[in-house]
């Protein structure tokens, strides 16, 4: 954030959702598969800060609503992502949580601190691909106008959705996370890893959050998170599960939402559980010169089969590999899968998964 004892020489703006006449209804409406371009603003300049709500009646509506930005006039989008996991929300329900960067109050509304510069341009769009009306958006986009050039070798804001509904774990035939067959099985090169995200260029990676569906009893969070730093071919970090990449401890215990790591959600280890965790790496951003990638396993060596969905977040030079194509839409609404394994007997697996080795 700039020192507030230093004159700044940028002029502030802001792109809002105001009724152009002056009058009270500050919101917009969209129908379904319309776009909408919110910000629209020439450079150089930084998004500094973003704040929306939304009154849409239809279920999963944070799943089926989706932002998109754009610098200096790029055809691929830097942040493609539905609007709810963008903030986190990525089982499609509101929670309250904050971070450093990252906020939903309990009046359901979401704010973003994350630096966003641009040298040329900033487009910002959303897109309503439900079947109902988004009735009220509102939005204000905070965002500064230089007076100079960027600095050099300024690196831009970028965010990923991926998911798995399911992770597809390589047995449905286990008894619990400690069974002997899941507990000694390696994984050493990351195959068949849930992907957080992939990029080639420059940059440094900043965080992540992940929301779980459980489709099969117990802890779900048995998998390490594995980082490819510019070597494709096995992880440079490696870590020893996962509620010790998101800072928490013995499955959590309970909800917490700290500055850069949490877990407001923490939900039964049973089928049908809901979770939500994050991590931002503020305090190292994890450098890459060629090539990265994020993943995390689903279980021990990928044993489990649970749904994620989650939203990386990245800064690098442009320009950006492309995503992979967004899930449809239907598609991306949290549904509990047969996959076999506890809890879940059915489906192409047998229910001797039930029964102790």
């Amino acid at each position: 954030m700039p020192n507030p004892t230093q004159q700044q020489t940028y002029t502030l703006h802001r792109s809002s959702s105001r009724e152009s006449t002056g009058a009270n209804a500050d919101y917009r409406t969209l129908t379904p598969g319309q776009t909408m371009t919110i910000l629209d603003a020439d450079g150089p300049g930084e998004i500094s800060h973003i704040w929306f709500t939304l009154d849409d009646p239809e279920p999963y509506h944070l799943k089926r609503i989706v932002l998109r930005m754009y610098w200096d006039g790029e055809k691929s989008p830097s942040v493609e992502t539905p609007i709810g996991d963008f903030f986190g929300l990525g089982n499609g329900i509101y929670y309250a949580w904050e971070s450093a960067v990252l906020s939903v109050g309990r009046d359901r509304s979401l704010n973003s601190y994350f630096p966003m510069p641009y040298a040329k341009h900033a487009r910002v769009t959303i897109t309503n691909e439900g079947k109902q009306s988004l009735t009220h958006l509102y939005w204000n986009i905070d965002y500064r106008v230089n007076a100079q050039p960027l600095p050099p070798h300024t690196l831009y804001f970028h965010a990923q959705y991926r998911q798995a509904q399911p992770n597809h774990g390589w047995t449905g035939e286990w008894y619990e996370n400690g069974d002997p067959m899941v507990n000694y099985r390696r994984n050493l090169d990351g195959k068949d890893n849930y992907v957080w995200m992939e990029a080639q260029g420059h940059g440094q990676f900043v965080g992540v959050t992940m929301s779980i569906l459980q489709n099969q009893d117990g802890w779900w969070g048995e998998g390490d998170d594995m980082f490819f730093i510019d070597d494709p071919s096995k992880p440079a970090i490696i870590g020893t599960g996962a509620e010790d990449y998101f800072l928490g401890a013995w499955g959590f215990g309970g909800p917490s939402d700290l500055m850069l790591h949490g877990a407001p959600v923490v939900g039964k280890e049973l089928a049908g559980g809901r979770s939500s965790v994050y991590r931002f790496h503020l305090d190292s951003p994890i450098p890459f010169t060629k090539s990265f990638k994020a993943t995390i396993e689903h279980g021990n060596a990928n044993h489990r089969s649970d749904n994620f969905y989650s939203v990386a977040y990245w800064y690098q030079a442009e320009p950006h590999m492309a995503f992979p194509p967004l899930p449809d839409v239907d598609d991306r609404i949290p549904t509990l899968e047969f996959v076999g394994g506890p809890g879940n007997s059915k489906g192409q697996y047998s229910p001797g998964s039930l029964q102790p080795r």
